[in-house]
């Protein structure tokens, strides 16, 4: 039977979900899974695993500056080779106490920074989720636009204008609130202003995002509860952003730890954290092993915060549900 004319034609069946479509789908969701972690075994595993293979391994003269061990042409003795290995470079860790200062140096700088880089954060990401909706695409290019220039030239920006005829100094003597430059650069105020400025996107985003998926209608409810505006933003605003505090927070600390830039050129010769002593010892000292070692302790110590950061950030999304 023919159809009337200008009917619409007949639209195909769907077809049916069968076993190849279902496998299909599942392989995609693998390929999809599966890709993170083959980025992580290049580009942290596999170099981890080397940094660990030179740590083992004894200082020697010439290139590389160290005894290899576990060389391919002899992976037939394991055993042998295995005995081989050498542990004095982390138990020269603790004979040397530049080694552990350090640590502790960059530990407490991270945390200060961190807690800085957080009361800065917080109030600018208020501020951007509670902006009109038309200026927050052009605030957040605001955010990330010191990124568009290059990092090491924006932390030589600051030793011109931290240094004593620098521009802070004089704003400060023009404006009559010192009577003499303040020495700012070389000291570690200055390491910890370079280090909030360079991450505070880090803590900014994370924190914004969080802010601006919360409904405003619980503020509301807040309020006709009899809920003054401080204490709803403690019991309703702050508990509903933790997963963006702790992300932001991880994002600052974790680098600021390793920091070597800006503790180089903003801290001077006296500052002490571990960035600058894995340098002098990769490339002035030239003793990999040892270097490696501290790399490597480094990295096991902050696996562990880590994870209880991760956890804690995966209960305070829990409770905000």
């Amino acid at each position: 039977m023919a159809e009337p004319a200008g009917a619409p034609a007949a639209r195909p069946a769907p077809e049916p979900a069968g076993p190849e479509r279902i496998a299909d789908s599942a392989s995609f969701r693998r390929l999809v899974v599966g890709l993170p972690f083959v980025w992580l075994l290049l580009l942290f595993l596999v170099p981890f695993l080397l940094v660990l293979k030179i740590s083992l391994s004894t200082l020697a003269l010439g290139q590389p500056p160290y005894e290899p061990v576990f060389p391919l042409a002899e992976i037939a003795s394991f055993g042998e080779r295995l005995r081989e290995l050498s542990f004095e470079n982390y138990l020269f860790l603790t004979d040397d106490p530049l080694y552990l200062d350090s640590l502790i140096s960059s530990l407490v700088t991270a945390s200060v920074s961190t807690v800085l880089a957080l009361l800065v954060a917080y109030p600018f990401a208020l501020g951007l989720a509670r902006a009109p909706e038309r200026l927050r695409p052009m605030l957040l290019v605001l955010t990330i636009l010191p990124f568009w220039t290059s990092f090491l030239i924006r932390v030589y920006a600051w030793m011109g204008i931290l240094r004593n005829e620098g521009f802070l100094n004089q704003l400060l003597l023009w404006l009559g609130l010192i009577d003499q430059p303040l020495v700012i650069l070389n000291t570690n105020t200055a390491v910890l202003i370079g280090i909030v400025y360079s991450y505070l996107p880090f803590m900014v985003l994370p924190i914004y995002a969080s802010l601006e998926r919360q409904d405003p209608r619980l503020l509301e409810a807040a309020a006709d509860l009899g809920s003054p505006p401080a204490r709803a933003f403690w019991q309703v605003t702050f508990p509903l952003s933790l997963p963006g505090v702790l992300a932001g927070c991880l994002l600052v600390f974790i680098p600021a730890v390793g920091e070597f830039v800006i503790p180089d050129l903003l801290g001077g010769s006296e500052t002490l954290m571990i960035g600058k002593t894995l340098w002098n010892e990769f490339f002035i000292n030239r003793d990999w092993p040892v270097a490696s070692a501290v790399a490597v302790v480094l990295l096991v110590l902050l696996v562990g915060p880590l994870l209880l950061l991760q956890r804690a950030r995966g209960s305070a999304g829990a409770g905000a549900l």
